[in-house]
């Protein structure tokens, strides 16, 4: 009998991207896969199925992907957190430190009221800098974080332990091992 595959195993390795010494984890390949889609985005939402989230906030840039089908599934809204810059109108803004350098991300500032039960979903979960950043911007909006969920958590880098620090409930797929 052969064993199914796992989320894992649509999950591609590319050396030495963006920058020599990365492993760099390509979930494209398993979003390009409709049964690798589809059983990411149930095991994603599975620990949260039947808690009130009324909103699901994905992490620029997989996690819109990620995050629109997982908040389809569970009939709520949407809201991107982006890349400073990426959104129109009234936005607020929070600072953060990358693996190689610093960045901002922005939400709009009228996106979660406050008391709104939110799921944040994004692809791979590293140093757990992004996460942190949207982790903030949510709060500072009255956002209550029923959970974090990624496909990829890496542990040797720390993240998902930032995460759990904050008192967050991380949900992840599958590890893999090295940067």
């Amino acid at each position: 009998m052969q064993n199914r595959p796992t989320v894992k195993d649509y999950i591609r390795t590319i050396v030495d991207f963006p920058h020599e010494g990365i492993m760099f984890r390509d979930v494209t390949t398993l979003f390009a896969d409709p049964r690798g889609f589809r059983m990411a985005i149930d095991q994603m939402l599975h620990p949260y199925a039947g808690q009130p989230i009324d909103k699901v906030v994905g992490l620029e840039a997989r996690g819109f992907i990620l995050g629109g089908a997982i908040a389809h599934q569970l009939t709520v809204g949407f809201v991107p957190v982006r890349k400073k810059g990426k959104l129109p109108g009234t936005v607020i803004s929070e600072e953060y430190t990358l693996e190689y350098g610093e960045a901002v991300v922005e939400i709009h500032d009228d996106a979660i009221q406050p008391g709104e039960r939110i799921l944040v979903v994004d692809d791979l979960l590293a140093t757990g800098g992004t996460a942190e950043a949207g982790i903030k911007l949510i709060e500072r909006l009255g956002g209550e974080i029923v959970g974090c969920a990624f496909i990829v958590d890496l542990p040797e880098l720390g993240g998902r332990q930032k995460l759990e620090a904050l008192g967050m409930d991380v949900h992840v797929l599958c590890e893999f091992e090295g940067a």
